[in-house]
């Protein structure tokens, strides 16, 4: 589906209202959308959906997934914690999970940033080189 500019512009006003001291209100979202679709403006259904895209990429880009081959300890999780909210706020949602798949290291997922440093990783790329 093509957005025209005016989906586009409406959209983002829509996004920027959505935030209350730097966070994202779900009040407030839910009554922009209801307003929406009171108005019932040109293409809205449009504006809606691209709405929809940008509060996903919001919230994504405000929860980091942690992934590690063995379980980490409280100290490096605190670390790594603190480290991520000062590059990207401090209302980032942390998860972290173990995935023994990666072999070592761990791999770090933040909205659409990856940093990869696990073994599995290594060994992909090494194949790839020869």
């Amino acid at each position: 589906m093509k957005v025209n500019k005016e989906v586009r512009q409406l959209s983002r006003q829509l996004l920027r209202a959505s935030f209350t001291d730097g966070q994202l209100d779900g009040g407030r979202v839910t009554s922009l959308v209801k307003s929406l679709i009171e108005k019932k403006p040109r293409n809205y259904i449009g504006v809606l959906d691209a709405y929809k895209r940008l509060l996903r990429l919001e919230v994504e880009k405000r929860s980091a997934t942690i992934e590690s081959a063995t379980e980490l300890n409280a100290e490096a999780s605190a670390k790594i914690v603190d480290n991520l909210k000062r590059k990207y706020g401090p209302d980032l949602a942390t998860e972290f999970v173990v995935n023994p798949a990666l072999l070592g290291g761990m791999r770090i997922r933040v909205g659409s940033d990856v940093w990869d440093s696990s073994v599995r990783n290594r060994l992909q790329r090494l194949q790839e080189q020869l």
